[in-house]
């Protein structure tokens, strides 16, 4: 029987707020059975996890199968390694994935050619983010951002998926806050959302790495 575990990914100091993830570990369904589930559950993503030695994973927005995406991965290494007691490789469809834990923050690391749809547009501060009702007009994932402190390397940032699906606005995104820190060329501390933080670190062969704290979510692991 499969097992489902909820966790809340990118949570801000003290473990407030982060991105709800659902994973399932176990069972054989196809990718139409997958994403019917990652629909019905309505999470910003679901992954499912083929193979616990391995790393293999699988995973699904309500709408749309992703080959890589930082909020799942930074997620299901975090509980791999709670369960195994060693996680050092997620192999999404992307490709493998490298994962390591320092201190509360668990990270992955990824290419930026993985990261594609997305498109970031930059405020002229934080408070304009902050006051956007919703959705700026138009399609396909937008990611909104404003400096918080430029010479720090801090933002404000929310992001508007524009899918058509549930998700109006994700609280807390690894991939676009990975593109973001390779437009910019820098590493950052985003705040996203209502209060989740993710950390990007640029990496000497190319790679970003994209970390954050994770913790089991309130709701109770179940069978599904």
């Amino acid at each position: 029987m499969p097992e489902l575990v909820v966790v809340d990914v990118f949570c801000g100091p003290g473990h407030t707020a982060g991105n709800r993830l659902a994973v399932i570990i176990g069972g054989d369904t196809g990718p139409a059975a997958r994403q019917q589930r990652a629909a019905e559950l309505g999470y910003s993503e679901t992954v499912f996890i083929d193979d616990v030695r391995r790393g293999v994973v699988d995973i699904y927005t309500p709408s749309i199968r992703l080959p890589f995406a930082g909020h799942p991965l930074v997620g299901v290494s975090w509980l791999l390694r709670a369960r195994l007691g060693a996680c050092d490789v997620v192999r999404p469809g992307a490709g493998a994935v490298p994962t390591w834990p320092d201190g509360d923050f668990s990270w992955v690391s990824g290419r930026p050619e993985w990261v594609t749809g997305r498109t970031t547009h930059q405020y002229a501060s934080p408070a304009e983010i902050e006051a956007l009702p919703g959705p700026p007009a138009g399609n396909g994932f937008l990611y909104t951002w404003a400096w918080v402190d430029e010479a720090a390397g801090v933002v404000r940032a929310r992001a508007f998926p524009r899918r058509g699906d549930a998700i109006v606005e994700d609280e807390a995104t690894g991939a676009a806050a990975l593109q973001l820190t390779a437009e910019l060329g820098r590493s950052l501390t985003v705040h996203q959302g209502v209060g989740s933080e993710i950390r990007t670190r640029l990496q000497p062969d190319g790679r970003i790495a994209v970390g954050g704290r994770v913790r089991p979510a309130e709701e109770p692991a179940t069978n599904t």
